[in-house]
């Protein structure tokens, strides 16, 4: 297999977000550098918004519904090793003296945790765990649309391995250029912004 040059390349939860969508989006982005002008999109703005209000509410909500002894709110953090940055939402400490990754949706929650909002927590747990040095064994979402409902992740092992392999089929199509498969839900090309150039 060919080795992937990784010094100085850093991937992000929102790049794996999009390669879950679609990988072509990892070539258009990264390797073609056309960008998908998403500042205009309704729910990526709600969603920035919700995220600036929530950063302003009385910070002790947390402790009355999860085993939170305090929280880090925003942190940026980066892993040299796993090629891994992103912004958490909130970084919670817990009783038992591990740590969660807390993030907030602007969506509502429809019976099932979604398989993308799964893995973005995974990778915010692998920061977390990397950064802070502490055990991170379980993640929480808070869906804002569902009157700010909280479900709970648990780790295991294998969602870990998940979310590292992801980040290495990343690197590769960064590394080599190479035109990855599309979607197999052709159903999701009829709203992208890419439909008009993705062959």
């Amino acid at each position: 297999m060919e080795e992937i040059l990784k010094e100085g390349v850093y991937i992000t939860p929102s790049e794996v977000i999009e390669y879950l969508y679609c990988p072509r989006f990892i070539y258009f982005m990264n390797c073609l550098a056309i960008p998908q002008h998403e500042e205009q999109r309704y729910k990526v703005l709600m969603g920035r918004e919700i995220h600036q209000e929530k950063a302003k509410l009385n910070k002790a909500y947390l402790r009355k519904k999860l085993p939170c002894i305090k929280r880090d709110i925003s942190v940026y953090l980066a892993s040299s090793k796993y090629h891994l940055k992103g912004v958490v939402d909130e970084v919670l400490f817990l009783e038992d003296g591990t740590l969660a990754p807390f993030d907030y949706k602007f969506t509502e929650y429809k019976d099932r945790l979604y398989r993308t909002h799964k893995i973005q927590s995974t990778l915010y747990a692998i920061l977390i765990k990397e950064n802070y040095q502490k055990n991170v064994n379980r993640g929480y979402i808070c869906y804002t649309r569902s009157k700010n409902l909280v479900k709970e992740i648990a780790f295991q092992e294998r969602n870990f391995e998940k979310a590292l392999d992801i980040i290495e089929d990343i690197l590769r199509i960064i590394q080599s250029g190479y035109y990855p498969n599309g979607t197999k839900y052709l159903s999701k090309c009829i709203d992208c912004c890419y439909k008009n150039i993705c062959i």
